[in-house]
């Protein structure tokens, strides 16, 4: 017999990998490359991250710089490596940074992106705040939403 538990873990996966591939408008060749580069993204992964990280939750923000704002991601990536060295691992500038720089409305909240859980944010994304270092700004890291600089702010659940 199935648990409950594993139903609703089953439809939050299926749910998630769904919306990962929901279709968006290009604004540049670079975003349909990073469309391309994020179709690998599948129900296994998602269901991957959360067996391997159930119980787990975790709190951070970001700084994300889309598609629609580079000439090419090179340079997106140039951008952010630059903030990142000028931020260190300081979280005041960080969510200073996030309020001037971040595409994601999140940056209104200094791009606090709250509490969730594994196989909520898409593969990339998932996999860093879940398996890197709380207090670290990680990053860049590509998505099909674009650059990101991540820093992890707390992580709960069994290591």
């Amino acid at each position: 017999m199935i648990s409950m538990n594993f139903f609703v873990i089953m439809c939050i996966a299926l749910t998630s990998a769904t919306m990962a591939f929901a279709p968006t408008s290009s604004a540049s060749p670079a975003f349909a490359r990073s469309q391309i580069n994020t179709q690998k993204y599948n129900i296994l992964d998602v269901v991957g991250s959360m067996v391997s990280n159930f119980g787990k939750k975790a709190k951070c923000s970001h700084i994300l710089i889309g598609p629609r704002d580079w000439e090419s991601e090179e340079e997106a990536r140039e951008q952010l490596a630059r903030l990142k060295t000028e931020i260190g691992n300081d979280p005041e500038k960080f969510a200073q940074a996030a309020s001037r720089i971040s595409g994601c409305p999140s940056a209104k909240k200094g791009g606090d992106l709250g509490e969730f859980g594994p196989g909520q944010m898409v593969k990339n994304f998932d996999k860093v705040v879940f398996n890197e270092d709380v207090g670290i700004v990680h990053g860049p890291i590509s998505t099909q939403f674009g650059e990101h600089l991540i820093l992890i702010t707390e992580r709960s659940g069994k290591e």
